[in-house]
């Protein structure tokens, strides 16, 4: 019998079912129960959002991990590996690992066709299970209802928020987006919401299945200081908890409150100091992410984000706006051809000073040209680049003591940029793009 490599699986998966999108559990629910799939871990925390998803998952795991758990995070997109989609306790799943699960669902699918997401669910799923893990947190790829991810009934059941985003699939309103993203509530099984104002339709639905939803703003909060910040929430019996003095952190402090709740939900006994340090010690590639990268001899600083929807982009506007600042912010950015160009820009247009765009290496890149057009109509400094490393390397030559560059959009923009600083930390700041 033949032996796949990892990269030899991925390829396959990418021509095994004729879209790549293919909304439902039917098909996922049978190749599941011929698995002889039941839980991928005794504690299921899902979550599901339109943006902020990875670094709730992200705190929510670290949470549990440094209360002693065993924690699998079931995650996408990735950036740069696809092992970064499954991780055990903060460690990405090994080539072997991922090819072994990969063999188990094929042999167990025999005709059914699955997508790309649906074996890649169904493979970490059957992992976690043969790990005997105390927890998952499971990232939910697109919706919620309809996702491959909601095989699981969660334990507690999380959204970030709801913006307009995919719209082919999840409709042109936050009142259907909500509805959506509210099809991984279950029966009488608690929710949280990092909302403050959570569409009707996805209150309809708690108050439907008897689900105790908390909302941010409503049920829990926080409140920054000068150098901290305060969370208050409720325990699972709805008694008031309140943390102070908490850490300030990286990544957005909505999302760790969120996540603080989440935790709070799921655990019933926990020791502060230690969420103290599990929150200061949560990273996530490419979100609010800082690097230094040596440029012809100087330190430049470069903040990643994939920020590629309005409500994204907004969220990263207010960062840069509460940062102190000493001189020119330049842009870097790519963006997919189905998402709001001008959303984005119209966000970012007041904190960003120059701009520097590129195609990306997708079939579904937006046009450099476009993204210059768009910018140029509102005033903007722009340069078009072949590519984004390029892109990077003329805001690099361009940039002055002081300034700082910010590179955004897409995951592939994002993902072009952390394999550029990586040539650039082996060759000493003087990588050239592609």
């Amino acid at each position: 019998m033949t032996v796949r490599s990892l990269q030899d699986w991925l390829d396959y998966l990418e021509q095994l079912h004729p879209t790549a999108i293919d909304m439902g559990l039917d098909r996922c629910r049978e190749v599941a129960a011929k698995l002889g799939l039941t839980r991928p871990a005794p504690q299921v925390i899902t979550v599901t959002g339109t943006n902020g998803k990875g670094s709730t998952c992200a705190f929510i795991a670290e949470l549990l991990v440094g209360q002693g758990k065993t924690v699998g995070v079931y995650s996408s997109p990735h950036l740069l590996h696809y092992n970064e989609r499954v991780r055990i306790n903060g460690v990405d799943a090994s080539d072997d690992a991922l090819c072994e699960a990969f063999e188990a669902v094929e042999r167990a699918r025999g005709s059914i066709s699955l997508t790309y997401f649906e074996m890649g669910t169904l493979a970490a799923f059957w992992l976690f299970e043969r790990e005997g893990l105390d927890s998952v947190v499971l990232e939910v790829g697109l919706g919620g209802r309809l996702d491959a991810v909601n095989l699981v009934d969660a334990d507690v059941a999380v959204v970030t928020n709801i913006g307009l985003d995919h719209a082919e699939w999840l409709g042109t309103t936050r009142e259907s987006v909500a509805f959506e993203k509210a099809g991984i509530f279950r029966s009488a099984m608690p929710a949280v919401c990092g909302d403050p104002s959570p569409p009707e339709s996805m209150l309809a639905s708690a108050a439907q299945s008897a689900v105790p939803l908390l909302v941010r703003g409503r049920d829990f909060d926080l409140e920054r200081s000068t150098d901290s910040w305060h969370w208050r929430g409720k325990d699972r019996a709805g008694k008031p908890l309140e943390l102070r003095d908490l850490p300030m952190l990286t990544l957005p402090l909505e999302n760790a409150a969120l996540a603080l709740q989440a935790f709070i939900l799921a655990e019933p006994s926990w020791e502060a100091e230690r969420l103290r340090e599990a929150l200061q010690r949560t990273r996530v590639a490419g979100r609010l992410d800082r690097r230094i990268v040596s440029w012809r001899g100087r330190d430049l600083p470069i903040l990643l984000d994939v920020g590629h929807n309005p409500h994204a982009a907004a969220y990263l506007a207010r960062h840069l706006q509460r940062e102190p600042r000493r001189g020119r912010r330049l842009a870097v950015f790519g963006l997919l051809a189905d998402k709001d160009l001008a959303g984005v820009i119209d966000e970012l247009l007041p904190v960003l000073d120059t701009w520097a765009v590129a195609p990306l290496h997708s079939p579904r890149s937006r046009g450099a040209a476009e993204l210059s057009s768009a910018l140029k109509e509102r005033g903007a400094a722009v340069n078009i680049y072949p590519d984004v490393a390029r892109a990077l390397e003329g805001q690099c030559e361009q940039a002055a003591e002081g300034d700082q560059i910010v590179l955004f959009g897409s995951f592939y923009c994002v993902a072009e940029a952390l394999a550029w600083l990586d040539r650039c930390a082996s060759s000493g700041g003087q990588a050239l793009g592609g």
